[in-house]
C-alpha cells in the first residue's frame, strides 16, 4: 500500500514555525499542483488548518517522492533546517493516524468538530483541482464517514465550539467574567464568527472589523456591532479584549501602533490565527496578556482516555472496511463483468414469465431494463457483502467460483 503523508503540526512545532507552513489559498493550489508533477504521484490532498499542515499522496508502487522537499522549497524553508519538524508515515500507519485524526482524537482540542470540516473541504478542493484518485477519495470519504459513527457516540465538552470556545472556558476557569466586556474581533470569516458568537453568547458587548469595500455585502453575528477594520485601533482605548482571527498573512495589530495606543489596564489579546495576525511583541507591553494558538492545552484525564478508548474500538472497525476495500480493489472490474452475466441469465429465466404479462414491445423492453439493472445491483451487493464480512480471501474466492461457474454454464 503506497500511501504517504508527511506532516507538521501541533505535536511537533509551535506556532512560530508553523506559521512558516501556513499556506495562502493560492499557494496550497500550487503546492499540489507541484506535488502531482513528482514521479510516481497518482493522487494528492493537501491539509492546511491552524495547528497542521500535511500533504497526501497515493503513488505508484516503489515511488518515494520528496514530499518534504516540496512543502519546504514552496515555503521557502530550509528542508534541512526544518526536517525535524515533520511526520511521515505510510501504509496502515497513515491509514489509521488519518481516521483518528478526521475523528478529533489528534487535535489540539481533544474531541473538537472543526477538524472533520477541515478534512471534508480539503477533499472538496482536491477534487476540484482533479489532484484525486480513486484510492485518496474513498481513503478520506470513509475516514470522514468513521468520525461522524465517532462523534455519534462520543460528546466532549469542547466539541461543539472547539478552539474558540476552550479559550473562552479556560479564561473562565481563572475567573475572567465576560459579561458586559467590550470586545473586538478582527476578521468575519469562519473562526472570527465563531469567536464572536462564543463572546456574545457569554455575555460580552462584541464589535466585529468588516473591509469596507465589502461593508455593503458581509454578514456579522446576531447582536454584533461592526467597524471598518482600518477604524480598528479608534476602539482600542474602551476595549477589554482582542481577538484576531484573520486568514491574511499581514499582522493585524502592530507592536508600534499598540505601544503607541492608550488602552485598559488588563487588557487581553487573543490571537487565534496562523499565521499569527498579532505581533508577538505587545506580550511584552505592561498591563497587557498575549494568548495565542498554543496558549491552551488541555490535559490528559480519565474521561480523556476512557472516550478515546471507546473511540479507537470504533475505528478499528472503520479502518479494516477500507484496508478490505483497498486489497480487493483489483477485482472490482472482474465483479462489474460477472453481474454482467448474472443480469444476462436472470433475464432469460425470467423472459417467460414478462411474456405473460402481454405488455407492449416498449414497455417490455423497459422492464427488462430495470429488472437487468436490479440483477446487477443486488449480484454486486451480496459480493460486496461477503468481502465486508468474511474478508478480502473469501471475497476472492467467492469470485472465483462464481466465475467458474459461468465459464462451464
Amino acid at each position: 500500500m503506497n500511501i504517504q503523508m508527511i506532516g507538521i503540526d501541533h505535536t511537533t512545532a509551535p506556532v512560530e514555525i508553523r506559521e512558516k507552513f501556513s499556506f495562502t489559498t493560492k499557494v496550497q493550489a500550487a503546492l499540489m499542483e507541484q506535488a502531482a508533477a513528482l514521479p510516481g504521484v497518482l493522487g494528492v490532498i493537501l491539509l492546511s488548518t491552524c495547528n497542521r499542515t500535511e500533504l497526501w499522496v497515493h503513488c505508484r508502487p516503489d515511488a518515494e517522492p520528496p514530499l518534504c522537499d516540496c512543502i519546504c522549497q514552496i515555503a521557502g524553508a530550509g528542508t534541512e533546517q526544518y526536517r525535524d519538524r515533520f511526520r511521515s508515515r505510510r501504509g496502515e500507519e497513515a491509514v489509521a493516524y488519518l481516521f483518528g485524526m478526521t475523528s478529533g482524537l489528534r487535535s489540539q482540542i481533544f474531541g473538537e468538530d472543526q477538524i472533520l470540516t477541515q478534512v471534508k473541504e480539503a477533499l472538496d478542493k482536491a477534487r476540484t483541482a482533479l489532484h484525486t484518485d480513486t484510492v485518496l477519495e474513498v481513503l478520506f470519504r470513509m475516514a470522514i464517514t468513521a468520525a461522524k459513527k465517532v462523534k455519534t457516540g462520543m460528546q466532549t465538552a469542547t466539541a461543539d465550539t472547539g478552539a474558540v470556545g476552550y479559550c473562552l472556558e479556560k479564561l473562565r476557569g481563572e475567573g475572567y467574567d465576560f459579561t458586559g466586556r467590550r470586545c473586538l474581533v478582527i476578521g468575519n470569516g469562519k473562526m472570527g464568527k465563531l469567536a464572536a458568537q462564543a463572546l456574545r453568547q457569554a455575555g460580552a458587548h462584541v464589535t466585529v472589523t468588516v473591509r469596507q469595500y465589502r461593508s455593503g455585502v458581509v454578514e456579522i453575528p446576531v447582536g454584533c456591532e461592526r467597524i471598518d477594520y482600518g477604524r480598528r485601533m479608534e476602539l482600542l482605548p474602551d476595549c477589554d479584549m482582542v481577538v484576531s482571527a484573520t486568514t491574511s498573512p499581514n499582522t493585524t495589530m502592530k507592536y508600534e501602533d499598540v505601544s503607541a495606543a492608550v488602552w485598559k489596564p488588563g487588557l487581553i489579546f487573543l490571537d487565534l490565527a496562523v499565521p499569527r495576525d498579532i505581533d508577538p511583541r505587545i506580550a511584552e507591553l505592561p498591563g497587557v496578556r498575549l494568548f495565542d494558538i498554543d496558549s491552551f492545552h488541555a490535559p490528559q484525564s480519565e474521561e480523556r482516555t476512557h472516550m478515546e478508548e471507546e473511540a479507537q474500538a470504533v475505528l478499528a472497525q472503520q479502518i479494516q472496511e477500507f484496508l478490505t476495500w483497498y486489497d480487493c480493489r483489483d477485482r472490482i472490474p472482474m465483479t462489474n463483468e460477472l453481474a454482467e452475466k448474472c443480469a444476462v441469465d436472470f433475464l432469460v429465466r425470467v423472459e417467460p414469465a414478462i411474456r405473460q404479462t402481454h405488455l407492449d414491445s416498449e414497455a417490455a423492453s423497459a422492464l427488462r431494463v430495470q429488472l437487468e439493472d436490479a440483477a446487477k445491483k443486488h449480484f454486486r451487493r451480496l459480493l460486496f457483502a461477503v468481502r465486508d464480512e468474511a474478508g478480502a480471501a473469501a471475497f476472492r474466492q467467492c469470485l472465483d467460483a462464481v466465475e467458474k461457474f459461468y465459464d462451464q454454464a
